[in-house]
C-alpha cells in the first residue's frame, strides 16, 4: 500500500511542479520573454531619455481656469483655437506614482511608467505598461463599426490641453483634455482625463458627436502586460467582469460578452490595466498575435454634449489597492489555483496566510526572514498531525515483517490476505492510512502558501541576504536548491519506510529530480521548501530520541 502511495505522491509532484519545466525543455513552450521591448523608429520617436516623453507640455493652463474641464463633461469653453495648426507631439504629465505620455496622433496614451517599480537589473528603468513593440491600438483609442470613421479617429491629430505638469500635495488633482474635430464628416471627440495624486486611477469622460452607432473604448494592445511569462499559476492576458461573472480567458479569436460590464482588464503576473465603465453594454477581447491581445468596452451612442464616464486603472496588482476599488479586481490575484481551475478552499486558506505574511514583514522588513518565520509558525500548528503521521509510519515499520509473512503465506488468495491484514492492523492498533491522512489535511495550506509566494507582487525584487537580491527569481548560484536537495536526502534516510532496500534506493532519485526542478523556481519558494524540510528533520529527530525513546509503538495482541 505504501509503495502505491509514494508513487502517487511522486507523480502528483511531477505534474504540479514539473509541467511548465518539462514543456520548456522539450521545446513545446517558449521561454518567458518581456513584451515591453522598445524597438524601431516608432517607439524611439515616442519616448526619449529614461522614462520621459520627448516633448514637455507646451499648452499650460491659462490663468483663471479657462482650460480646466467642467464637472459635467461638456466641451471646454475657452479651449485653444481649433483652427490653429496641430502638431504630432507628446505631452507629459506625472504624479507621485506614475509618469504618463499622451500622444496627439490618435489621442492615445503613448507611455505609462510606474515610478515606484523598476525593471530587473542591470537596466532598472521604471516599469513601462504601454506596449512599445509596434503600431498597434493605443490605450483609450476609439473603435467604431464604420471603418472610415475609426481610421479618421485613429490617425487624426488631437489638440491636447493640460492644466498641470506635476501633481503634488499642493495640487492633488489635474486635468488633461484631448480634442478632435473633423469638419468634413462632422465628427467631434473629446477625452477628458482627471489625474489624482497618490492614485493609479484616472477618471475618463468621453464625449462623442457625429456617429449614431455604439462605439468602443479600447484598453490598448498589451497595455498592462509587462512580461508574458508562461507560468503554470495565474493567467496572462485578458479578464473581465460582466453580469457579475469573472472570466479569465484569452481566446484565439475575437470574443464578445454582452451584458452589464463592470470592468475589462489585461494582466500579467504582477501588473494590470483596467477599464471600469458606467453603462458599458459589452466587453470585447481580441487576440492580435502570438503574445498580443487587446480588450475594449462597448458604449452606447451618447447625446450631444453628453459624456460617457469610465475609470482607468493601470498599475501593480497590489491586493489592498485593488480591493479598495470595490469591484472585485483583487480576484485577478489567483490565490486559489490548484492544478486545474481555482479551489475555493485553497483561496479561503490563502488570504489569512497572506495577511499574516505581511504582518510579520512589518516587523522584519525582510521577506526572506518573514518566509522562515511564517513556515515555522505553520509547522508548529501542524505538529500534532505530523506526530500522528510519523507515529503511524513507525508502527507500520515495526509490523512490516508480519505483513510480509502474510503476503507470502496468502499470495494466491487475495480475499484471505485482505482479511488477515485487517485483523493484524486491528490487533496491533495500527492505522495503515494514518501516515497519509495528515498530509491530505495539510495540502490546502501548503498549496496556498505556494501560491502566495509565487503570485504576490510583495516578493518582487525583495532581497533576502547576500547573493539573493530578488526572492521572486531563481537563485543565481543555485545554492538554495542544492541545499534543499541535500535536506530531502536526509529526510528520506530518517523517515520510516516499509519499502525494501532496492525500492528505497530507487526513491533517492526523487531528491535529484526535485533539485533540478527547483533550480528554475523563485528563490522565495525554494527558501520555503528548504525551511520546511529542515523543520521536518528536526521534528523527526526529536520525536525519535525523546518521544519514542524506550516506548513500545505497537500493542502486542494477547496470546
Amino acid at each position: 500500500m505504501e509503495k502505491r502511495v509514494v508513487i502517487f505522491l511522486v507523480l502528483s509532484l511531477a505534474v504540479i511542479l514539473g509541467y511548465d519545466f518539462l514543456l520548456k525543455q522539450f521545446g513545446l513552450l517558449p521561454p518567458s520573454s518581456p513584451v515591453q521591448e522598445t524597438s524601431g523608429p516608432d517607439s524611439a520617436g515616442r519616448t526619449g531619455g529614461e522614462g520621459s516623453p520627448t516633448d514637455a507640455v507646451t499648452e499650460p493652463a491659462s490663468t483663471g481656469g479657462g482650460t480646466t474641464p467642467p464637472s459635467d463633461g461638456k466641451p471646454v469653453a475657452g479651449a485653444p483655437d481649433p483652427t490653429a495648426p496641430l502638431t504630432d507631439r507628446t505631452v507629459s504629465v506625472e504624479t507621485d506614482l506614475m509618469r504618463v505620455g499622451l500622444a496627439a496622433r490618435g489621442g492615445v496614451i503613448s507611455s505609462w511608467e510606474l515610478k515606484q517599480y523598476r525593471t530587473a537589473p542591470p537596466e532598472q528603468k521604471p516599469v513601462q505598461l504601454v506596449y512599445q513593440g509596434g503600431k498597434f491600438r493605443g490605450p483609450l483609442s476609439i473603435a467604431a463599426s464604420n471603418a472610415a470613421v475609426e481610421k479618421t479617429l485613429r490617425e487624426g491629430l488631437y489638440a491636447i490641453d493640460a492644466d498641470f505638469t506635476t501633481l503634488d500635495a499642493s495640487r492633488p488633482v489635474g486635468h488633461v483634455i484631448l480634442r478632435f474635430e473633423d469638419a468634413a464628416s462632422g465628427l467631434r471627440l473629446q477625452k477628458r482625463l482627471t489625474f489624482h495624486q497618490g492614485s493609479y486611477v484616472v477618471d475618463v469622460a468621453v464625449t462623442m458627436e457625429g456617429i449614431s452607432d455604439p462605439y468602443e473604448v479600447v484598453l490598448g494592445t498589451n497595455f498592462g502586460i509587462v512580461e508574458w511569462g508562461e507560468g503554470f499559476i495565474g493567467l496572462i492576458g485578458s479578464a473581465s467582469l460582466v453580469d457579475g461573472k469573472v472570466e479569465k480567458e484569452t481566446p484565439d479569436h475575437e470574443l464578445e460578452r454582452k451584458g452589464a460590464v463592470q470592468w475589462v482588464a489585461l494582466q500579467d503576473k504582477y501588473f494590470l490595466s483596467v477599464l471600469m465603465p458606467q453603462g458599458g453594454t459589452a466587453a470585447l477581447v481580441k487576440k492580435e498575435g502570438d503574445k498580443l491581445v487587446t480588450s475594449s468596452v462597448r458604449l452606447p451612442p451618447s447625446g450631444s454634449g453628453t459624456a460617457s464616464l469610465l475609470q482607468l486603472y493601470a498599475g501593480p496588482k497590489e491586493y489592498d489597492t485593488l480591493r479598495s476599488l470595490n469591484v472585485g479586481l483583487e480576484d485577478t490575484i489567483d490565490f486559489g489555483w490548484f492544478i486545474f481551475g481555482s479551489w475555493s478552499v485553497v483561496k479561503a486558506v490563502a488570504k489569512p496566510i497572506f495577511y499574516v505574511l505581511r504582518f510579520i514583514n512589518d516587523y522584519t522588513h525582510n521577506y526572506g526572514v518573514t518566509i522562515i518565520l511564517l513556515t515555522m509558525g505553520i509547522k508548529m500548528l501542524f505538529v500534532p498531525l505530523q506526530y500522528k503521521s510519523y507515529k503511524s509510519m513507525k508502527q507500520m515499520q515495526v509490523i512490516q515483517p508480519k505483513v510480509l509473512a502474510l503476503q507470502e503465506k496468502h499470495k494466491d488468495d487475495r480475499d484471505r490476505l485482505n482479511k488477515e491484514l485487517i485483523k493484524l492492523y486491528r490487533d496491533h492498533k495500527v492505522n495503515p492510512v494514518g501516515g497519509c491522512l495528515p498530509m491530505v489535511l495539510q495540502m490546502p495550506v501548503f498549496v496556498a502558501l505556494f501560491n502566495i509566494l509565487y503570485m504576490t507582487i510583495d516578493l518582487r525584487q525583495a532581497p533576502f541576504v547576500g547573493w539573493i537580491t530578488d526572492l521572486s527569481v531563481q537563485d543565481p548560484f543555485y545554492v538554495l536548491p542544492v541545499i534543499m536537495g541535500a535536506t530531502m536526502v536526509i529526510q528520506q534516510k530518517i523517515t520510516p519506510t516499509t519499502m525494501d532496500p532496492t525500492q528505497a534506493k530507487i526513491m533517492l532519485i526523487l531528491p535529484v529530480f526535485m533539485t533540478f526542478l527547483f533550480i528554475n523556481f523563485p528563490a522565495g519558494l525554494v527558501l520555503y521548501w528548504l525551511t520546511n524540510n529542515v523543520l521536518t528533520i528536526s521534528q523527526q529527530i526529536i520525536t525519535d530520541r525523546v518521544l519514542f525513546a524506550n516506548k513500545p509503538l505497537v500493542v502486542e495482541p494477547a496470546k
